[in-house]
């Protein structure tokens, strides 16, 4: 790739809040009703994280598992003294459910359409999508932008043969590291072939928008999440770095009045980038 600009968005939270209210209390709780976990004591959403998501992350996240695979294995794990043939039948049948409902509740946002529209055009800017996900974020996120009709490609795809894309989706699943590491931007510096780039603009909420509990803590830790990844760009890529923290005040992903002058905000300043010299 030829490109002089970068442009790297965060996905859940940022380019998708349905994914990000998808985990907010309430919500979770009526996706494992609907899906029929609640049945096998996913009863609150502390047991939901704690004793099925955060023990399989690290798989789930750096390898092609996938969600559907990671999820039903953790739970045949914890339930495995009650099993029977009709059980096991069940507990695939709803976490196959859960997660279809899940990724199918992650679209991008509308609103971003435009902008992402004009990236896709520019021809001196490269738009990667950088996120840490299961295996099947990749296909789906690669779908919400053909909705757009947005041609991306998965970064290890581009890194096996030539294809002419401005826009990249980088999985840490597929590339088997998370994106916090300098390795995870290595990668795709050297895959990709954009090593003459002069600028990076930074899209994301470093983890703001998807977080619970005491607001006022998590942001002192977003902040220090924040000038870690920045230091980091300016070393693998050796160029400035623009930071747009799309971090919806108070966390409060369902105000859409909020979220829509953030959202404005953040065109603006893309805008701004793509009409400015390389």
């Amino acid at each position: 790739m030829s490109s002089e600009k970068l442009i790297i968005f965060d996905y859940s939270g940022t380019l998708s809040r349905d994914a990000a209210l998808f985990a907010a209390p309430d919500d979770l709780m009526k996706h494992l009703s609907e899906s029929g976990l609640k049945d096998f004591g996913i009863d609150n959403p502390a047991i939901f994280w704690e004793e099925i998501v955060n023990p399989a992350w690290t798989e789930g996240s750096l390898t092609s598992s996938g969600y559907k695979k990671v999820l039903e294995e953790r739970l045949r794990n914890i339930l495995y003294q009650n099993m029977s043939i009709i059980s096991c039948v069940r507990i695939s049948d709803a976490v196959s459910f859960f997660v279809d409902s899940y990724f199918n509740h992650s679209r991008i946002d509308h609103r971003w359409e435009a902008v992402l529209r004009k990236l896709n055009a520019h021809p001196s800017i490269t738009t990667i999508i950088a996120t840490d996900h299961y295996a099947e974020a990749t296909g789906y996120i690669i779908k919400f932008l053909r909705d757009f009709r947005i041609q991306a490609v998965a970064a290890n795809e581009a890194f096996s043969r030539p294809i002419e894309s401005s826009f990249i989706v980088a999985n840490s699943a597929d590339l088997g590291v998370h994106k916090a590491g300098a390795r995870f931007w290595e990668i795709l510096k050297t895959g990709l072939n954009i090593r003459d780039i002069r600028s990076v603009m930074i899209v994301d909420d470093f983890g703001y928008n998807e977080q619970r509990g005491d607001r006022y803590a998590e942001l002192k830790q977003v902040t220090v999440r924040q000038e870690k990844t920045v230091r980091m760009l300016e070393s693998v890529f050796q160029a400035e770095i623009q930071v747009i923290p799309f971090m919806i005040e108070g966390g409060d992903l369902s105000q859409d009045d909020i979220y829509e002058n953030l959202f404005a905000g953040a065109t603006a300043l893309i805008e701004r980038y793509m009409a400015s010299p390389g």
